[in-house]
């Protein structure tokens, strides 16, 4: 018998809490279970396992390798997928969760572009500002604006991401540009809703964290709007580089407290895990990640 199936045996009865459920989940008898947890041990030289007559429980050295094996499997299995995914056409429904806020702009290039590219696919795109529940709503995957944090999902890095403030050359002459974060506050501010802090940006100066409360002439929850009215020249405002990167580019607007802005974050895809990844997730990350290189850094 193989390492990788002894190992698989080790890791469901740990996941199971038993060889009894464990033989049911693998379709194995209990017996059987038992001599290759056994015959894995006896390989290694070491007990994985502190078994009772009521429950199993890992040892310490168990412990340390049950995280690595999981991570190996893993691995194994997200090549076998991938190189079975190669040979799948990419097909069926794909429910995709993203931020209101990304859907204005390249994130809603990319998915029509992906339409085009695999015409099999039916795009279910909600775009909210929440974090959904992959598992329990049913989503394949999610697009994410964070710092990522531990989390049980699997996630891969699209893009990296940063905000700015930023204002038409007009604002900044008729209402003075900000010197330091604070001044904002006595400024007429566009406060795009979808984002993070809303009326309270966030700013960093030395590596401490301050936090601005700032008003002005227009709340919108979309960052399209946002932005033409920076373009008006109303005032100033917060919002992802991306969307206006044409128009710093241009000189139409202006970025201003560039040394105050917040830790750079970045765009995930997530999903609930790796195994048996889809034809459609995996076309639809590597598109995204392929989309986003393309276009100006954010």
């Amino acid at each position: 018998m193989d390492a990788i199936t002894r190992m698989r045996c080790f890791i469901q009865v740990v996941d199971s809490n038993g060889f009894s459920a464990a033989a049911r989940e693998m379709g194995r008898s209990k017996a059987l279970v038992s001599k290759y947890v056994g015959e894995l041990e006896d390989e290694l030289g070491v007990r994985l396992l502190n078994r009772t007559t009521r429950q199993v429980s890992l040892t310490e050295v168990g412990e340390a390798y049950y995280k690595e094996a999981v991570e190996i499997l893993q691995r194994i299995d997200d090549l076998q997928a991938s190189v079975q995914s190669s040979h799948q056409e990419v097909r069926g429904r794909l429910r995709v969760s993203a931020p209101r806020s990304m859907g204005d702009d390249l994130l809603n290039q990319a998915m029509m572009h992906f339409l085009v590219r695999y015409p099999e696919i039916n795009l279910d795109l909600r775009l909210e500002d929440r974090f959904v529940d992959l598992v329990e709503e049913g989503f394949d995957l999610a697009v994410r604006v964070t710092q990522l944090d531990d989390s049980s999902l699997i996630a891969r890095k699209i893009a990296p991401f940063r905000t700015v403030v930023c204002a038409s050359p007009a604002a900044i002459e008729r209402f003075g540009a900000p010197g330091v974060p604070q001044d904002l506050a006595t400024r007429p501010c566009i406060i795009d809703t979808n984002y993070r802090y809303k009326q309270n940006w966030a700013f960093y100066d030395k590596g401490e964290r301050q936090s601005v409360a700032v008003k002005g002439p227009l709340e919108v929850n979309s960052a399209a709007a946002a932005r033409e009215a920076a373009l008006c020249d109303l005032g100033f405002l917060r919002t992802p580089l991306f969307f206006v990167s044409e128009d710093i580019g241009s000189g139409r607007l202006v970025t201003l407290l560039e040394e105050y802005e917040e830790p750079m974050r970045g765009i995930y895809a997530v999903y609930p895990h790796r195994r048996h990844l889809s034809a459609k997730v995996r076309a639809f990350v590597d598109f995204l990640v392929e989309w986003y290189a393309d276009k100006p850094k954010c």
